[in-house]
């Protein structure tokens, strides 16, 4: 990257801050007039360079926020990262709906609109695929076999059709059952079940295992249809004989689901889960930022922003508790945070203040720092409710699903919720698909983005660039939405990425 010479080489983010971040690498010697500094060391660029002395044990400020302390007493120009700064958690002062703002709500002639699907039920739907789902690992290759029979070619008679597409996952049988772990799986799966860009679903279990087909639909309330239907492999006659009949289903039901027009319908049925992978220095001041901005017009539109991954508010979750709209939603947050305290108690996980080694390489000291930017996806709208892993979201507006920071698992759990798109954000590069709802990817930073142009769908490091600012990215982002939820290819879509990104949450024991 260029830094333009209009362009500070350092970025203060807030008066109080402590620390500079850099636009660009920087020399070791190098004179910053602008700031009275001389650089102690060559710093990367999105790392933090001390703006002034800093004495050992005093909080670091980046945002006005804190994200750690002082190891040893740091020179003014220094690098500041992980080798001189320790993670302190202190008491955050949650200040339950302190910082609520009334949302400005557009009336509903006023609003945006996409090209959508409606389904006879009044659902949305921003693809058309028909989903295989195993309750069961034994049946897994079963129904990718059977997904691998619906080519292009053979689809060609349907194009209003997405695909056929498998959702394999490792789990159903050697489990605690029943368990929080238990209810989990089937939860995501009736979640994917029920989901809208679905047009026709086929769930196929062997038969032996603990999570019974027939259990599965009793107690998630699935109804068996033209449209819904199962497959259990004891009963078919075995391997052969279920990928014959599942063939034989896909195939009856592909003219029904190819019946389906789009049409202009408001921009309140948008529900965008919120990922982050691979951030950086930059995430934080850019993409992250700018997608809390689209976020913010999306709900003013009437649709729903999904914030997940829990371990990645930690630190900064009181930012999220200020806005919630009452305290007993701010509370479970809280519960949330506490129940992951216990959860990762005794290891070495990103909750208890270790990030990747990509994160760190990016400018990333910790989880603070990581939390920081990550929770800006989410805007500034009020909190209005706060749900488990794959439970339905029934509410409008920005919400909170828990969910583990791993990319797979966090945005399988927000589909699985009713998200029908996915808005990823990425710094080093994450090359992220998912189905039925489809990913845009956003970049933190222009280099990244040129080298992965092929992955990335819109470079929000123009803010960095100068060339806009975060409100004006929102707007792109939103735009962007607006199309991709029209039926417009995302790069990942393009890439035919997402038929092994179906990740249920695993808890618990295995037995």
């Amino acid at each position: 990257m260029t830094t333009s010479p209009t362009l500070s080489p350092l970025i203060r983010l807030h008066p109080n801050d402590n620390v500079l971040v850099a636009r660009a690498p920087i020399a070791l010697g190098q004179t910053l007039a602008e700031f009275g500094l001389r650089t102690r060391a060559q710093v990367p660029a999105g790392h933090k360079i001390a703006a002034r002395a800093i004495a050992a044990g005093e909080r670091v400020r980046k945002y006005d926020t804190v994200i750690g302390a002082a190891s040893r007493d740091i020179e003014a120009g220094e690098h500041v990262h992980g080798h001189n700064l320790t993670l302190v958690d202190e008491y955050r002062d949650p200040a339950f709906c302190q910082d609520v703002r009334p949302v400005d709500l557009l009336p509903p002639e006023q609003r945006a609109t996409f090209m959508g699907i409606v389904r006879p039920d009044g659902r949305v739907a921003t693809r058309n695929f028909i989903g295989l789902i195993s309750s069961v690992n034994c049946s897994a290759t079963t129904i990718n076999r059977i997904a691998a029979h619906f080519t292009e070619e053979r689809l060609r008679d349907f194009p209003n059709v997405d695909g056929v597409v498998a959702f394999a996952q490792t789990s159903g049988c050697g489990m605690s059952s029943p368990s929080e772990h238990f209810d989990l799986l089937r939860r995501t799966i009736a979640g994917y079940a029920r989901h809208p860009n679905l047009g026709g679903v086929l769930i196929v279990g062997l038969g032996c295992e603990r999570n019974q087909v027939a259990d599965l639909f009793s107690s998630q309330g699935l109804q068996n249809s033209a449209l819904v239907q199962s497959l259990v492999m004891q009963d078919s006659g075995g391997t052969r004989a279920t990928i014959a009949a599942g063939i034989a289903a896909v195939e009856v039901m592909l003219p029904q689901v190819n019946q389906v027009t789009r049409q202009p319908v408001s921009a309140e049925h948008i529900k965008i889960g919120l990922e982050c992978g691979g951030s950086d220095g930059f995430s934080g001041i850019t993409a992250n930022p700018a997608l809390g901005a689209a976020m913010d017009i999306l709900v003013r539109h009437g649709g729903t922003a999904i914030l997940s991954e829990t371990p990645e508010i930690h630190g900064v979750e009181y930012m999220l508790t200020r806005r919630a709209v009452s305290p007993e939603v701010g509370q479970k947050l809280l519960d949330r945070l506490d129940w992951w305290a216990e959860y990762t108690r005794g290891h070495n996980a990103q909750f208890n203040g270790v990030v990747g080694h990509g994160n760190q390489a990016g400018g990333l000291a910790n989880i603070f720092e990581k939390s920081l930017g990550s929770a800006m996806k989410g805007g500034t709208t009020p909190l209005v409710e706060v749900y488990r892993y794959a439970e339905p979201i029934d509410k409008a507006g920005f919400v909170f699903m828990d969910s583990p920071g791993y990319d797979p698992v966090a945005v399988t759990g927000q589909i699985a919720s009713g998200a029908n798109l996915i808005c990823f954000t990425t710094g080093r590069g994450s090359m992220f698909g998912s189905k039925p709802a489809p990913t845009i990817k956003l970049a933190s930073n222009t280099p990244m983005f040129e080298r992965l142009e092929e992955d990335m769908d819109i470079n929000c490091g123009a803010v960095l660039d100068g060339d806009c600012d975060v409100q004006q990215m929102g707007q792109r982002i939103f735009e962007h939405i607006l199309h991709a939820a029209s039926g417009h290819k995302t790069k990942s879509e393009l890439l035919g990425l997402g038929d092994h990104e179906f990740v249920p949450w695993h808890l618990g024991i295995v037995s």
